[in-house]
This record gives C-alpha cells, sequence and structure tokens, in this order.
C-alpha cells in the first residue's frame, strides 16, 4: 500500500508536468473506484487550469483555478502513469493536457477520487478528524504526550491512529519506534518524556529520507512505461525478522501482529 513517501514523491512526480497546466480532457473509464467518481469531475476540470498540486496525510490533491480540488488517495495498489503508450484495462481515470497524458492506474480499486471546494478543504469529513502532519510543526512531544495520556493501547496502534499523527503506516512507525528505541507493544501511557522526544525526529527523519530517496529519481522520473518511480529502501526493521539488529547489540529482530499488522522490533534495545 501506498504510504506518505510514496504519496508526497507522486505528488512532486506529477506536479513536473501537472503545475500550471490546463486540462483538455477527462475520461472516465468506469464508474469510479472505492466509491463513484463525482458526477461534476468531467465538467469541473475539463478546462481547468492547475494551481498547485499538494498533500494530506495520504491523500494527493490537485488544485484548480475554478476554486476545486481534486483529492486522489491510491488505496492498496493505484499508481499515477504519465504518457502511457496504451490505456490499459485498470486506467481508470485519464487527464490530457497539451502536452501529457495521465492516467490514474488502480486494479484493485480500493483507490478514491473526490471533488471538493477549495476553501472547505479543512471541513472535508475525511480531515476533519486528522491529527497534525508529522512532518509539519504542529508534530512535537507535547502534541504526543496529550494524545498518548493515560493510554492503554499500545504505541504501535495509536501511532497508526490517523487521529494521533496524520499520514503514517504501517513500515515507518516500525521503523520509526526502532529509532527512538521504543517498544512497539509498550502501552502509550507509559511512553516516557524522553522516549517521545526521541519519536518526533525519528518520525520526522524516516519520513524525509524516504522522500529523498524517491526524490533521487524526480530528475528521472518517468519510466519508460510511463509509471511513476516510487523509491527503494534499506529497512532497519521491517521485514527482517530472525535477522540481526543493525545496532550491532547482539539482538535479533522478531515479528509480533498487533491489530491485524506486523510489527517488527528488537527486543534488546527497544524498551
Amino acid at each position: 500500500m501506498p504510504e506518505l513517501p510514496e504519496v508526497e514523491t507522486t505528488v512532486r512526480g506529477l506536479a513536473r508536468f501537472l503545475d500550471g497546466a490546463r486540462i483538455e480532457r477527462v475520461a472516465l473509464h468506469r464508474e469510479g473506484l472505492r466509491r463513484p467518481f463525482p458526477p461534476a469531475l468531467v465538467q469541473a476540470l475539463t478546462g481547468a487550469r492547475i494551481a498547485g498540486l499538494s498533500r494530506r496525510a495520504k491523500y494527493g490533491l490537485i488544485h484548480t483555478d475554478r476554486a476545486q480540488t481534486m483529492v486522489f488517495h491510491l488505496g492498496m495498489s493505484g499508481r499515477w502513469r504519465i504518457d502511457p503508450g496504451d490505456i490499459e484495462k485498470h486506467d481508470h481515470l485519464v487527464l490530457e493536457t497539451a502536452d501529457h497524458r495521465f492516467a490514474l492506474n488502480d486494479p484493485r480499486r480500493f483507490g478514491s477520487v473526490d471533488l471538493v471546494n477549495s476553501e472547505n478543504l479543512a471541513e472535508w469529513p475525511q480531515f476533519v478528524a486528522l491529527g497534525p502532519e508529522p512532518l509539519g510543526a504542529a508534530l512535537t512531544a507535547e502534541w504526543l504526550r496529550h494524545a498518548t495520556a493515560g493510554r492503554k493501547q499500545a504505541i504501535k496502534l495509536l501511532l497508526l491512529d490517523q487521529r494521533v499523527v496524520a499520514g503514517l503506516g504501517n513500515i515507518y512507525v516500525c521503523e520509526a519506534l526502532w529509532r527512538a528505541r521504543i517498544d512497539p507493544r509498550k502501552p502509550g501511557g507509559r511512553v516516557t518524556r524522553p522516549q517521545l522526544a526521541r519519536l518526533v525526529p525519528a518520525i520526522r527523519g524516516v519520513l524525509e529520507q524516504s522522500i529523498e530517496a524517491g526524490g533521487s529519481s524526480l530528475r528521472d522520473f518517468v519510466h519508460p512505461d510511463g509509471q511513476l518511480g516510487y523509491f527503494a529502501h534499506s529497512f532497519d526493521v521491517y521485514g527482517r525478522e530472525g535477522q540481526a539488529c543493525r545496532r550491532e547489540d547482539g539482538g535479533t529482530i522478531r515479528r509480533v501482529v498487533q491489530g491485524g499488522r506486523s510489527s517488527w522490533w528488537c527486543p534488546r534495545c527497544q524498551r
């Protein structure tokens, strides 16, 4: 599933070609994805000029000069293809400018596309309850202390709660907790102030590193098949069950299932 760095990388890649361009044609090749496409989508986008692109949590935002924003979520398998040679069966939404074609491809159709008045984005139901952006100034150790105070739920699961931090997914929570030396099973209310102080830069660091790794392909972002180039990452704990901890402390990475998802951690250095 595309996580925050993949969405950020996608938005940056699209912006290279879409920002400032006018949409000349919009084609829908099915009725929708996880839910139907907005009825006014084609009319709203055709002829509109793109005023900018941004991201909120795991949502990509394409702003237009008509005071409307197309909000997309990539779901489990979604991706944008730039200038594909042929339109495939899973290219469900296609945007065309004078110079480029953009196809939203989603084989499993767990993604979504919405149309929101730009001035009302903050009040859009999917955004109202979201916590602070992990790369923004609002995410602080004090905020995490407030959000986790007295909570018995494991810190790993609390960090996956979009009301606590917006946009964090399983991979990067595991990685950040390792960097901060926090046991993912530890009740949120028992995570100490020093640990929370380490956790905030750990979250930012792993996300920024992953975005930078993806961003390194921005110079040659469009592959021959038109697919946006997601980054590759060498993880410290994710998917490394049974392997030695990279801290060389003699620990061995273990795996446990929490809330239906796997967590990887080092019992020796994460407390």
